[in-house]
């Protein structure tokens, strides 16, 4: 699973979220249908509730080792922390199907 193509066509075709705190009340509200969250956030606490809370809401969470690719695939020309996906639009093709 390509999780920079998943968000890159979300963004293009869906809707999105970027950012530790939309990230974060997307997933409260339970309007993420998929979160990514970079490994090399400095310090780690900024990004560490981003998988409990997924896994408490059902919601499925992937790990990414770059903060800037995650940048460059939401569009922006910073870095990112996190990511959810609020519209998977074209994206939805790309997901892996769990039943």
């Amino acid at each position: 699973m390509d999780t920079y193509k998943i968000i890159e066509a979300a963004r293009k075709t869906g809707k999105i979220e970027k950012g530790t705190n939309e990230v974060t009340k997307a997933i409260e509200r339970g309007t993420a249908k998929f979160v990514a969250y970079a490994t090399d956030v400095e310090p780690k606490e900024i990004v560490q509730h981003i998988p409990i809370l997924c896994k408490e809401k059902g919601i499925s969470c992937q790990e990414v080792d770059s903060k800037q690719k995650l940048g460059i695939a939401v569009g922006i020309p910073v870095a990112a922390s996190s990511v959810a996906i609020i519209e998977l639009g074209e994206a939805e093709k790309l997901m892996p199907q769990t039943k």
